[in-house]
């Protein structure tokens, strides 16, 4: 057997595309879509993905709000910033790029933003709107995860769903979306502390793997004919590649000649999820029409 590659970059764009339209409804009616991105200090990576990001909203006809503030931010000063965003009628959107440094509490940031602006889905609020079903924005690569499952028409309903990583990101928002009425699977939490993994991955008809753990699960892991998401994105060292290193997943490529579907990396989850975001900064600008 052969997987079914899912292709999150021909989908991502599809979803960007509907957003660009969307926008330009939007503008007509006198609205910038507007996303405030908050990077404090100078991490590469982060700097990296903050940039992803507003090349991103650019496309989709939207704006940056791009502040950078400097390694020694105070806490205090951070959390004033976000009370002057939450006010500002023409933000739709505040992201605060993570890891903040040391002496802010992420925590207390995250509380800081008003719900009706959190669009990566990390306030409380947010949180506890998603585990009950109840309207509100989605947490992207969970959102994108599931857009896929939506897309390639994967059986949803009364499959067993094993989730493997229990994340805030990922891993227990999946868990949770995936147990509401509206998908109907039956689902298992897996982690560092779950014993003799092998025996609940091989159970899965659905395999969601989060769990930064390089190329660590394999064919003989897995259900013969099992959709398998790979959401891992890991750097490592690789003599022959250009740039020193290569980009992998959490499963191992040759996984896909057992499986039904599965997911490469990268091209699978990874552009769902910044599709799935500029979808929340839109549905916030047309909640204020």
């Amino acid at each position: 057997m052969s997987a079914i590659l899912m292709d999150g970059k021909t989908l991502g764009m599809k979803v960007r595309e509907n957003v660009k339209a969307r926008v330009v409804t939007l503008r007509t009616n006198g609205i910038i879509p507007c996303l405030a991105v908050v990077l404090v200090g100078d991490d590469a990576a982060s700097l990296s993905y903050v940039v992803s990001k507003e090349k991103a909203l650019a496309e989709a006809g939207m704006e940056s709000r791009d502040i950078r503030l400097p390694q020694s931010t105070s806490e205090t000063e951070l959390l004033a910033l976000i009370a002057e965003l939450n006010k500002d009628e023409k933000v739709h959107g505040i992201l605060v790029q993570s890891p903040v440094p040391k002496q802010i509490d992420e925590d207390k940031v995250i509380s800081a933003i008003d719900p009706k602006k959190d669009v990566d889905c990390f306030h409380p609020l947010s949180v506890g709107n998603m585990i009950l079903g109840k309207p509100g924005f989605l947490p992207c690569t969970p959102h994108g995860v599931l857009v896929l499952l939506k897309e390639y028409k994967i059986p949803v309903y009364g499959s067993h769903a094993v989730v493997v990583g229990r994340s805030h990101l990922v891993g227990k928002p999946l868990a949770n979306l995936l147990s509401l009425k509206e998908y109907n699977a039956t689902v298992t939490l897996c982690h560092t502390g779950t014993k003799d993994l092998a025996c609940f991955t091989k159970q899965a008809d659905i395999l969601i793997v989060a769990a930064r753990n390089p190329e660590f699960i394999k064919p003989e892991m897995i259900k013969e004919g099992a959709a398998v998401i790979d959401v891992g994105i890991n750097r490592i060292t690789d003599p022959s590649a250009k740039k020193g290193y290569r980009v992998c997943g959490d499963v191992d490529p040759a996984v896909a000649d057992k499986a039904g579907f599965y997911t490469p990396v990268p091209g699978g989850v990874g552009p769902m999820t910044i599709a799935m975001l500029l979808q929340n900064v839109a549905e916030s600008a047309e909640k204020s029409l």
